[in-house]
């Protein structure tokens, strides 16, 4: 027990030495000379303002935007006079991470380099390259065009590398170090999960509160080309179609259904998964849900019969407490997580405490408590502490 607790004041002391993770765009805070609580609190995670800004290709209609495009006399060249950078840098102190027993600086855990902005009028970009994830350089994930109010309409065109998760809870602006797992499963030897891919999105908005995303993505992640030159591994393409609804202003509610196939070599896997999600605003709470049910006919790419099936079920319950709304300097933030499947090694159960406090409102301070209850390591605390930064 006194080697925990040494543990814990040496993580908290050693807090303002540890790098932290900017998730927001502090460039965007820079073009519109305004603070970053407009669209974050805390940041990274978004507020209702900040959602409707990306989704307007990064622009606030209400708000003239600066002049930042050189005048090269024609009319058909766009050129930035200044191409919007930010950067992230997230490192943690660890204690007993998977049931080590020993401390860790995980610093720097990730540094990314991140741009985005509007090209020209309903044409933006954003995307942001790694230079370290876990100490190896991992390239890009989130990288898309934008194609903003189609047809003079609210519906919206994304093209290139997102999160296939991302109409349904953002990962990348989660508060918590821990992540939501569910989203990452994937049975066997099977590369369909939810986080990244590279495909197209389509968005529309109507105005009775009803939002609709169409997915269309290779279903193989975004590993590397192959020798062909092509990102996909097979003649499939995956679909994903979520429809979320707000019932009154405090309550929204969501579902989705995901389609597949994947074929590396000879033999094809079958996939298909459902849920629904919600978020109950009630201040100073807000309770996040995620439930999930997942298929696969033959993720092990058997050639033997019987094909060995495999059913995976899970989700999330995130609740946060701002007790001071978008002006607080501190917050509180639980998770909870639970994966089961018929594939022993994905199941997982664990629940975080983390809290958080603002020594700026681009600096936060963050300590996170996580019990898992089962996974491949079971039965044990995880401590850590950090910096979140934003310049």
């Amino acid at each position: 027990m006194k080697r925990v607790l040494r543990a814990v004041l040496a993580a908290t002391l050693l807090a303002a030495v540890t790098a932290g993770s900017l998730q927001a765009m502090p460039a965007f805070a820079r073009k519109y000379n305004m603070s970053c609580k407009t669209c974050h609190a805390p940041f990274p995670k978004l507020k209702p303002y900040g959602d409707e800004f990306a989704g307007n290709g990064f622009v606030i209609k209400d708000k003239p935007t600066p002049r930042y495009n050189i005048d090269t006399g024609d009319p058909l060249l766009s050129l930035l006079r200044d191409v919007p950078i930010a950067f992230r840098l997230e490192g943690y102190l660890n204690y007993n991470n998977e049931d080590s027993r020993t401390v860790d600086f995980a610093a720097p855990h990730l540094l990314k380099i991140i741009s985005g902005g509007e090209l020209f009028k309903n044409v933006a970009y954003y995307f942001y390259f790694f230079f370290s994830e876990k100490g190896e350089i991992a390239g890009i994930e989130d990288a898309f065009v934008m194609f903003n109010d189609l047809f003079h309409s609210d519906l919206d065109l994304y093209v290139g590398q997102f999160q296939v998760a991302d109409p349904l809870f953002k990962r990348e602006i989660r508060l918590p170090y821990e992540d939501y797992v569910i989203y990452g499963a994937k049975p066997g030897a099977s590369t369909v999960d939810l986080t990244y891919d590279r495909g197209l999105m389509l968005t529309y908005g109507f105005g009775t509160g009803t939002d609709v995303t169409l997915e269309v993505v290779n279903g193989n992640g975004i590993g590397e080309g192959n020798i062909f030159n092509n990102f996909d591994q097979d003649k499939y393409k995956n679909l994903m179609l979520r429809v979320s609804q707000d019932v009154v202003p405090a309550l929204r509610v969501g579902a989705f259904g995901y389609t597949g196939k994947e074929q590396p070599e000879e033999i094809v896997n079958s996939v298909w998964m459902a849920g629904g999600d919600a978020t109950v605003n009630f201040a100073p709470f807000e309770l996040n849900l995620q439930y999930l049910e997942r298929r696969d006919t033959n993720p092990f790419f058997a050639t033997i019969l019987p094909l060995e099936k495999v059913a995976t079920r899970g989700g999330f319950a995130e609740l946060i407490y701002r007790p001071k709304g978008d002006d607080g300097r501190w917050y509180g933030a639980g998770l909870f997580n639970w994966v089961d499947s018929d594939q022993v090694e994905l199941r997982y159960t664990a629940a975080t405490a983390h809290t958080g406090y603002l020594l700026r409102r681009n600096l936060r301070l963050i300590v996170e408590a996580t019990y898992v209850f089962e996974g491949l390591a079971a039965d044990y605390l995880r401590l850590g502490t950090g910096l979140v930064l934003g310049f």
